[in-house]
């Protein structure tokens, strides 16, 4: 499947299996790189705009396999994280970057609170009532959920290369985190980041926190290196490996209990 993230760009987001039965929710918080016409494309160019400043490259493409594959559901952001990144805090610093990676942004250098706030009307708010929607819809059919974050990180970051091959990141509760680690690490021939190249304990991003912590959900976040996804093969790969991983849990009716951490 490959994930067109122009198609329905006028709204927030887009859903994936919306009917699956599993009691795990994807999302991808940056599967699109689309800027609503009226902002100019922030100033950046064409080029700029399909590079991983803008969005998770191959994200996209993975989650929508992964809710195949595991019969689940999952909600895909379509809006740019230039735009505004659904898995920052509104308001804060990293909410609307003006400079990511070393590439300025020209349209972020003087953003209004009146401009910050129609972003989240177009983008933030409308993504993350989709997730409420689909969280609450699943556990009236099922109880208790699990929710699952799907992004994706670029090889080289400042001039540093990234040796890990995925990171399974995570804050206080390891329920999800610690079989998912276990289960990576029986193959030899990956190299697994634990809490790498992000640390999701300080701060722990959106999702994880609204969705998972302070829910009492049992969550986990995973980061696949982008020069691992830029093929259909290698987006393959990459679903078998984390579906062979995941159904485990999606089974284990013990995950699936509120427990809260301080």
């Amino acid at each position: 499947m490959n994930y067109d993230s122009a198609a329905g760009a006028m709204d927030a987001f887009n859903v994936v299996n919306p009917s699956g039965e599993s009691r795990l929710v994807l999302t991808c918080d940056h599967a699109g790189n689309h800027i609503p016409e009226q902002f100019g494309a922030l100033g950046l160019s064409a080029d700029r705009l399909v590079e991983h400043v803008a969005w998770d490259i191959g994200a996209a493409d993975l989650t929508c396999q992964l809710a195949e594959r595991l019969d689940a559901q999952a909600i895909l952001a379509t809006h740019s994280r230039l735009f505004i990144d659904p898995n920052r805090m509104l308001g804060s610093a990293d909410s609307i970057l003006r400079v990511s990676d070393g590439v300025e942004v020209p349209g972020n250098q003087n953003v209004t609170p009146d401009e910050a706030g129609l972003r989240a009307e177009l983008a933030f708010w409308p993504y993350h009532h989709e997730i409420e929607k689909a969280l609450h819809l699943t556990e009236h059919r099922k109880s208790v959920v699990a929710y699952v974050a799907v992004h994706s990180f670029t090889p080289t970051m400042a001039g540093a290369r990234r040796p890990w091959d995925i990171g399974v990141l995570y804050g206080r509760d390891r329920r999800m985190a610690d079989p998912l680690l276990a289960a990576l690490g029986t193959q030899a021939d990956i190299c697994v980041g634990d809490n790498q190249p992000y640390s999701a304990a300080h701060p722990p991003g959106y999702g994880l926190e609204a969705y998972g912590t302070s829910a009492g959900r049992p969550h986990v976040m995973v980061e696949i290196r982008q020069d691992l996804l830029l093929t259909d093969a290698g987006i393959d790969r990459w679903a078998t490996i984390l579906a062979d991983a995941l159904a485990p849990l999606a089974d284990n009716p013990a995950l699936f209990t509120r427990q809260y951490y301080r």
